[in-house]
């Protein structure tokens, strides 16, 4: 199934709440939203994802290895098939060092749980495709579901329920904490900027200072 023929099937199934029963709603439908909540499916865009810590800030490949729990052979692969490549400073001869945006590692991230889930790197390949179009903040409110053969993009928590209740999601993933994670490993990670100079402060200060002001409100 196409990626398009996939968000359609999720987007026109029924529509319903979103983290609590609703009343009046069947058993099997009250049990997929249960599900949901229990998978963190139903994280969305009113969560929000972090911005970036900026576009001229980028993480070398092992740092993006490291964050997106990958190894250097798989990030090299897929720089060089054009999967996910570096938006901040890519190769350009012998010895140039990568740099690897934000989002990029959100994608890569999100390329490994989908390999993981058994997914086809034909069907990956795809998704990302259709992810690389969104910005950054777009991301929060998508949740990828797969069978395992296809994959399916929510953008509604009601989305997410009608897969699970109809048996075509087997696994999700909410890219918004997704990012929450790659945002957590990166605030301890190093960083610099194209010219080679690394940020001033310790490179994931300004990550951890945005996690502490939601932490303290």
């Amino acid at each position: 199934m196409t990626w398009e023929a996939a968000v359609t099937s999720a987007g026109d199934q029924g529509a319903g709440g979103a983290n609590s029963a609703v009343a009046g709603e069947g058993p099997e439908r009250a049990e997929a939203r249960r599900s949901a909540g229990e998978q963190g499916l139903l994280f969305g865009a009113a969560d929000g994802v972090p911005e970036p810590p900026g576009e001229d800030l980028g993480y070398r490949g092992p740092t993006a290895c490291a964050a997106a729990g990958i190894t250097y052979r798989q990030l090299d692969y897929w720089a060089r098939t054009g999967l996910v490549e570096p938006t901040v400073r890519p190769a350009s001869g012998s010895g140039t060092q990568r740099l690897y945006s934000f989002r990029d590692i959100l994608l890569l991230k999100v390329i490994k749980r989908l390999l993981d889930a058994g997914v086809s790197l034909q069907q990956i390949r795809t998704a990302v495709t259709h992810l690389r179009d969104r910005g950054t903040s777009d991301l929060a409110g998508i949740t990828l579901m797969s069978d395992g053969a296809s994959v399916y993009e929510c953008t509604s928590p009601d989305e997410v329920i009608d897969l699970l209740q109809g048996g075509q999601g087997v696994f999700g993933i909410a890219l918004g904490r997704v990012s929450r994670e790659v945002e957590g490993s990166l605030a301890e990670l190093p960083a610099e900027r194209p010219d080679g100079v690394q940020t001033g402060d310790h490179p994931g200060d300004e990550l951890s200072m945005r996690r502490r002001a939601r932490l303290t409100g």
